[in-house]
C-alpha cells in the first residue's frame, strides 16, 4: 500500500512558473516602432545587394572563379531573405544574427592577424570595410527579444512527452469492475420500499 505522501504526484512551482512566463512575455515585446526600424535594416542591405550583385549574376559575360562564384550566388540568396524580412522582421533575425557572426570571425581570424603583423594587404582591407555593414544590424535588433527567445526560452523537447519524466501521473482504471448482484439490488429496492409504506 502506497503512502498518501508517494502516492501525490509532485507538481513544479506554478508561482515561479508563471513570473518566469510573464518576464519572458514582457521582454519579447516589440514595439511597432521598433518593427519598423528593424524594417529599414531589412531593406538597407537588401538593396545594397540588389544593386551590386544581381547585375553581376545577370550580365556576366565570362566563366566565374570558384570562389567569385560561390560569393554572388550566397548574397544574391540571402538579399532575398532580407527582402523577406520587411514581412518577417521578428521570424527572420536568425539570418541577421548569421550575418553578424560571419563577419566578425572573419575580422577576427583573418583581418585581425594580417594587422597585427603588418600585413593587411589593400583587397583584404576593402573587404573589412565592407563588412562594417555589421552595424546596421547590430543598431536594429531587439536584443532584449533575441534573448529572450533564443537564450532564456525553455528549447524544443529532445523526447516526446509519453516518455518523459514530467509526465503526470493518472489515476489507475479498475479494468476489471465487480459484477453488480441484480438479486441483491432488487431486494434492497424492496425493503426500502416497505419501510417507506
Amino acid at each position: 500500500m502506497r503512502s498518501a505522501a508517494s502516492a501525490t504526484p509532485r507538481y513544479p512551482d506554478t508561482a515561479s512558473r508563471w513570473k518566469h512566463r510573464q518576464d519572458t512575455a514582457a521582454a519579447a515585446t516589440v514595439s511597432l516602432p521598433r518593427l519598423y526600424f528593424l524594417r529599414f535594416g531589412y531593406l538597407v542591405i537588401a538593396v545594397g545587394l540588389a544593386l551590386t550583385k544581381w547585375p553581376l549574376l545577370i550580365n556576366h559575360d565570362r566563366p566565374w572563379p570558384l570562389f567569385e562564384g560561390v560569393e554572388t550566388c550566397m548574397l544574391v540568396a540571402l538579399s532575398l531573405l532580407w527582402f523577406l524580412g520587411l514581412r518577417y522582421p521578428l521570424q527572420m533575425l536568425p539570418v541577421l544574427l548569421f550575418e553578424i557572426a560571419w563577419k566578425f570571425i572573419w575580422m577576427i581570424v583573418v583581418v585581425l592577424p594580417l594587422w597585427t603583423s603588418g600585413q593587411l594587404d589593400p583587397a583584404t582591407l576593402s573587404v573589412f570595410y565592407a563588412c562594417l555593414v555589421a552595424v546596421i544590424p547590430i543598431a536594429v535588433i531587439p536584443w532584449r527579444y533575441v534573448v529572450a527567445h533564443y537564450v532564456t526560452k525553455p528549447g524544443d523537447p529532445w523526447r516526446s512527452a509519453a516518455t518523459g519524466p514530467t509526465q503526470k501521473a493518472r489515476p489507475e482504471q479498475d479494468t476489471n469492475p465487480e459484477p453488480i448482484d441484480n438479486a441483491s439490488h432488487s431486494n434492497t429496492r424492496t425493503s426500502l420500499t416497505g419501510t417507506t409504506t
